[in-house]
């Protein structure tokens, strides 16, 4: 009987494995990596047989490439009904009632096991209007499905909307310019919208590194720089958004930009006399701030070993 690779017992201490654990959706196909499709899942096939296997989330592939998944990972992909299939998050754009029966045609074709096992976990779409939601929603039914929404506007009614379909919300957490990045402002008001609207959410693009800083922008020989992110900010913001604490703290987190400020204990993560236990964060990552898609998974696992984190 074949085990998952992301359950193996070489993990760090229980509130990091409770915040990372499949966190990164793997992106290889986007930039600014933007591997082909060859390398992106000898990439993805890699990585989950390695030891950091556990903070590895789902593939994300569009729907029009889904051919061209099944050609290029058929040696990569588990063909034993004992190992746990990939899984897949799709990304919707055009005829959303098109990719819906690409996507059924795909799982049940994978359910046979002839290709090879993959599945689709989850979507990802970017409604133009927030009646597009609803009838988005009404063609991918029975799928969990992450609504792209705006974050340089207050975001409340998209989020309600999401809401009253049952999906979840999707920020983009940046880019390869430096505009793409939202502030961490609009960052936090998104944040507390989700919470306040009830609904999960993911992050997407920007997020390499664990700590808020001035990085490349870009894999290209003199990229310039820009102000990013940091994924450890913005998880540990939604936990505390979850915890009750004030805009501006929320704000102040995903400001911060040196790891000496928090504290990586046995029992919990703390943050300027706040404390984040194992099983909160757990929760919080489960039913809130779900993963976020990352165009390199070597990038951030080797950032946190050097803070030492891992």
């Amino acid at each position: 009987m074949g085990s998952d690779p992301r359950s193996d017992d070489s993990r760090p201490s229980d509130p990091i494995k409770s915040l990372l654990t499949g966190i990164i959706d793997y992106a290889g196909l986007f930039p600014p990596a933007k591997l082909d499709m060859s390398e992106a899942v000898a990439e993805y096939g890699r990585q989950l047989t390695s030891p950091q296997a556990w903070m590895l989330g789902r593939f994300v592939v569009p729907t029009s490439r889904l051919d061209e998944l099944e050609a290029a990972a058929v040696t990569h992909l588990p063909r034993s009904p004992g190992v746990p299939p990939w899984g897949l998050s799709v990304l919707v754009a055009g005829d959303v009632s098109a990719a819906r029966r690409r996507i059924d045609a795909f799982d049940a074709a994978h359910r046979q096991a002839s290709q090879g096992l993959a599945r689709v976990e989850a979507v990802e779409h970017k409604p133009q209007t927030i009646d597009d939601i609803a009838s988005a929603a009404t063609a991918l039914q029975g799928l969990e499905v992450f609504f792209e929404l705006p974050h340089d506007v207050d975001p409340t009614s998209w989020m309600q909307a999401v809401a009253a379909v049952g999906g979840c919300g999707k920020i983009r957490s940046g880019g390869v310019t430096d505009d793409a990045f939202p502030s961490s402002a609009e960052m936090a008001r998104f944040i507390a919208a989700a919470s306040a609207a009830g609904i999960a959410f993911k992050a997407t693009a920007g997020l390499h590194h664990p700590m808020r800083g001035d990085y490349r922008l870009t894999y290209e020989d003199g990229s310039p720089t820009g102000m990013m992110h940091g994924f450890l900010n913005v998880f540990l913001a939604a936990a505390a958004v979850r915890a009750g604490l004030a805009t501006t703290e929320v704000e102040a987190l995903l400001e911060e930009r040196s790891v000496a400020v928090f504290r990586f204990e046995a029992d919990h993560v703390g943050w300027r006399g706040h404390r984040f236990t194992a099983s909160v964060l757990a929760d919080v990552r489960r039913h809130f701030a779900r993963s976020y898609g990352s165009c390199s998974f070597a990038e951030p696992v080797n950032d946190m070993r050097a803070l030492g984190v891992l």
